[in-house]
């Protein structure tokens, strides 16, 4: 169903979506754009990773999930954001907006430079709990997701899928996906079990990804 989790049983309770709802209630201030490895910050808290492909609608969900309309610069250009953005909440999360890969209307030098960025950024990163990758509903895993998929397996970052604009898809056909999203997911050790459905437009789904969001904060960081 529109708006859910699968499997179902994995839905947030109440308390959860409030425990969300506080966090992303918190202060935010945006603290880097690296553009180099050098740039960015020292691990201090538990971070989220946001990626997906270009276009696939991550500004709007980051903006949809923080409440705040303009946190992530929202473009119909794809491959606008080039580089890796981290912003702090309350001191207790930093989310960390990753540059869409795929199709970018940007040089092969640029692509390449933000790409092995991305790559370094996600290998080795002790504070980073989940990379929560965003794949637009209407089209689900596609061919150009597969070096990311298996960069994180080899990496042993745990990652999450979270459809994007589901308000576009019948809802039968949705249960359909993401049925067979679940499959080809099983097949890769690092991905998390449950799929978040939502829709920026609607907000449909939003609540119960930051109950998950809030629920990986909660982990402190060992040093």
């Amino acid at each position: 169903m529109l708006g859910a989790v699968y499997p179902a049983e994995a839905a947030p309770d109440a308390e959860a979506e409030e425990q969300g709802r506080l966090l992303f209630a918190a202060p935010c201030h945006f603290v880097a754009g690296a553009t180099t490895e050098a740039a960015i910050p020292p691990a201090t808290l538990p971070e989220i990773a946001f990626v997906g492909r270009s276009n696939v609608g991550k500004s709007s969900l980051v903006n949809a999930l923080t409440g705040q309309s303009a946190l992530a610069r929202v473009s119909k250009t794809p491959g606008r954001t080039r580089q890796i953005n981290f912003f702090e909440f309350g001191e207790r999360l930093m989310l960390v907006d990753l540059p869409g890969y795929g199709y970018a209307a940007a040089p092969k030098r640029e692509i390449a430079r933000w790409t092995g960025l991305i790559a370094r950024y996600l290998k080795g990163r002790a504070s980073l709990r989940r990379v929560l990758l965003l794949l637009d509903a209407r089209f689900g895993l596609k061919d150009t997701d597969t070096p990311l998929l298996k960069q994180l397996n080899e990496a042993a970052v745990s990652f999450q899928a979270v459809l994007t604009k589901c308000d576009l898809v019948d809802e039968a056909e949705l249960d359909k996906r993401v049925a067979a999203l679940a499959a080809s997911l099983a097949k890769h050790g690092a991905a998390h079990p449950v799929i978040h459905m939502t829709s920026a437009q609607s907000g449909a789904g939003i609540a119960a990804l930051r109950a998950a969001v809030a629920d990986l904060a909660a982990a402190k960081l060992t040093r």
